[in-house]
């Protein structure tokens, strides 16, 4: 794999450490190392590691400077052959978001703290998968940015236990100490309540000295001179050294017998803590953040409440003074490094996150279309399923046919769409955006789900280019087949998936016991016996398909026909909508069929077609229920291409009134003579021939 982390520079700091330990081990297990840094003192040695460095001003939070650099970016990840960029940080994560945006290359971040909750710290649960470096960060990535848990992965960060090498030390005079804290000298790391704990640590231990490892951002340099004026108020010039930036992190260790992390906020992790450990330095540390999740008190290490300085100083004498309690946080902590904090575990488990990455993948199918649409997808999912068969499948669906794909064994999930407004389409967005999807199947090629896939940034978005907002599809197909099946029509888009070969246009449904339980009682109660046929009938269309509906008084003599020949129960089904008109069909027959319109939900309605030895319907979402359940059906269009819309089906009959004006699409006429010349015997017969079949 060819991996690119960026971060703003390569100064000094456990970020930046992390950043050359995780590049170096990239490189010794045969991937390629990319790093893009605002440059720093760390260059060098990366480099010396035979990892590519390239220095941008990628720290800056000047716009322009950004749009440079997403540019910039872009060519270094087509150039180098990108497949993962990982993000440190939240201008270097912007930057990436908008220079992978369209390359092939995926973003990851990792988050080294707690982010103000503000949409300019948003992007850092925006990878594809979010790294985090504590258990604590991981919760303030999903309650403060909504970031989903699937996405998240917890990887502590590591030492590299060959350079940080365990050495027992040998025991030192009573007073003569070293402790030590380092740390970036800033107000938040708690440089002022080590200080103030030193005059208690020194009544116990007057020859004790003091280190303090680190810098002051410039910014802060004025922190840095209220240090040591606090150290000479305190006539401690002679017993603390301000150190500035060491390199060499394990030889300054191995001089201490005690180091102290006095951080006073919400600490992501605390890697000094681990290199402590490793080394085999006992370590005094504030009850803040992540910490906790390395120390465990009077086991691994002391543990105090942050800017306190008294307990500081009583928690340092006691580790100091105590050899057996000392001893025995100093095995366990080095045990705990090796088995959880090590730079091999944490290479392992973020190569292991890389190739999950880029194997792994997440294909969103839309489908936002009526419920015959909802089923007519389940042969193009399941050839999803069979090409890509360890890929996330998701769909995004109208919220009132879900209940079609809720058992799909095709897909992982489904995504509800309540209703059509601003708001709710941005909601889905947002959420989409969340799951990171390499692929967006649009099935519905409409300017909204267009834009749904294109703002929730999913890299190949695939459908046909309609002429509307198609340009948002970097994989449209041109649509040269319209007049055929309606799967067959759906298989153009996906064979631009590298899915070929032979078509299964056989459609699929799922009931659950529940709906068949339910239908069953339904019939009972209708005075139904089971021993008796059943015949469905489905005599109209939507609302809007007036001109679909057959003849009513046809309708009712078929009902008693077919009901006199096969001794059969016949049941009407349809919406409440149809409820009326059913009525009015009833009272012209004789054999008293059972009106279900109304009365069923969705999956009821499948699992009551499912009971029918054939049924009879116009074209709507009945006919393709009956087709995914291999029931048995006369299909009667008139105003719609049966070219288009009839599905595949083992067992059915097609009548249609070839006449000048078929096809007309209309969903209202007045002549209604593609009906009117259907006739009750035909469709008796067609009817008559599937049952007898059977």
């Amino acid at each position: 794999m060819n991996i690119l982390q960026i971060l703003p520079e390569l100064e000094s700091g456990g970020v930046e450490r992390g950043t050359v330990d995780l590049a170096d081990a990239l490189v010794k297990s045969g991937h390629k190392s990319v790093v893009v840094s605002g440059g720093g003192r760390l260059v060098k040695g990366l480099e010396a590691a035979s990892s590519v460095h390239y220095t941008m001003p990628v720290h800056r939070k000047s716009l322009l400077s950004v749009i440079w650099c997403v540019s910039k970016l872009r060519k270094i990840i087509e150039r180098e052959n990108i497949d993962i960029v990982h993000a440190r940080s939240r201008v270097p994560a912007w930057i990436a978001f908008f220079a992978t945006l369209s390359t092939k290359a995926e973003l990851v971040t990792t988050c080294h703290g707690y982010y103000s909750k503000h949409f300019f710290s948003a992007v850092m649960g925006w990878g594809k998968r979010v790294i985090v470096i504590s258990q604590i960060i991981g919760r303030h990535m999903m309650h403060d940015f909504g970031v989903q848990k699937e996405k998240i992965r917890l990887i502590y960060r590591g030492v590299d236990l060959n350079e940080f090498k365990f050495e027992k030390k040998a025991v030192t005079l009573a007073k003569q100490k070293v402790i030590g804290i380092i740390g970036r000298i800033t107000p938040l790391k708690g440089h002022i309540h080590f200080i103030k704990a030193l005059p208690g640590i020194l009544s116990e231990f007057p020859q004790a000295k003091a280190l303090i490892i680190g810098e002051a951002p410039e910014h802060k340099n004025q922190y840095l001179n209220e240090l040591k004026m606090l150290v000479e108020d305190l006539n401690l010039t002679d017993k603390v050294k301000f150190l500035g930036n060491v390199e060499n992190i394990p030889g300054i260790l191995k001089k201490l017998d005690l180091l102290v992390l006095s951080t006073t906020t919400q600490e992501a992790f605390g890697r000094v803590v681990i290199e402590a450990g490793a080394v085999g330095v006992p370590v005094v540390a504030t009850k803040v953040g992540g910490v906790v999740e390395i120390i465990e008190h009077e086991k691994d290490g002391l543990l105090v409440e942050p800017a306190n300085a008294h307990e500081i100083a009583d928690a340092a004498v006691r580790l100091l003074k105590d050899r057996k309690l000392s001893d025995e946080c100093i095995r366990n902590l080095r045990k705990k490094v090796e088995d959880n904090f090590s730079l091999e575990v944490l290479v392992r488990n973020t190569i292991d996150l890389y190739r999950e990455v880029v194997d792994k993948k997440m294909i969103l199918v839309i489908k936002l279309g009526a419920l015959g649409d909802a089923i007519l997808i389940t042969p193009s999912l399941r050839a999803l399923r069979q090409k890509f068969p360890n890929a996330q499948i998701e769909v995004l669906i109208k919220n009132q046919f879900k209940d079609v794909l809720q058992l799909c064994p095709y897909i992982d999930g489904l995504i509800i769409l309540k209703h059509k407004g601003f708001f709710e389409a941005m909601k889905k967005i947002t959420e989409i955006k969340q799951k990171g999807f390499n692929f967006c199947v649009d099935f519905q090629n409409n300017n909204l789900s267009h834009m749904i896939a294109f703002f929730a940034g999913i890299k190949q978005r695939f459908g046909f280019n309609n002429k509307k907002l198609g340009f948002l599809l970097n994989y449209g197909s041109k649509d040269t087949m319209k007049n055929c099946d309606p799967v067959t029509h759906q298989f153009q888009v996906i064979k631009s998936l590298g899915i070929e070969g032979n078509i299964d246009k056989r459609l699929e449904l799922w009931l659950s016991v529940h709906d068949e339980f339910n239908v069953q009682e339904f019939l009972k109660q209708s005075w139904h016996s089971s021993k008796q046929m059943l015949i469905g009938i489905n005599a109209l269309g939507s609302p809007r398909w007036v001109s679909k509906a057959w003849m009513l008084e046809s309708y009712a003599m078929l009902a008693d026909m077919l009901s006199y020949k096969f001794n059969a129960r016949i049941v009407f089904t349809g919406t409440k909508y149809s409820k009326g008109a059913i009525d009015e069909i009833i009272k012209h027959t004789q054999c008293r069929p059972v009106n279900a319109a109304g009365k069923t939900s969705l999956m009821e309605l499948g699992a009551l077609i499912k009971r029918c030895a054939v049924l009879i319907t116009v074209d709507s979402a009945p006919m393709h229920i009956a087709a995914a359940l291999k029931v048995p059906f006369v299909a009667l269009f008139g105003p719609t291409d049966p070219a288009r819309h009839l599905p595949f089906a083992e067992k059915s009959a097609l009548i249609r009134k070839e006449l000048s004006c078929s096809g007309c699409y209309a969903a209202r006429c007045f002549r209604k003579n593609c009906m009117r010349e259907i006739t009750v015997e035909e469709v008796y017969e067609a009817a008559m021939n599937l049952i007898t079949k059977e």
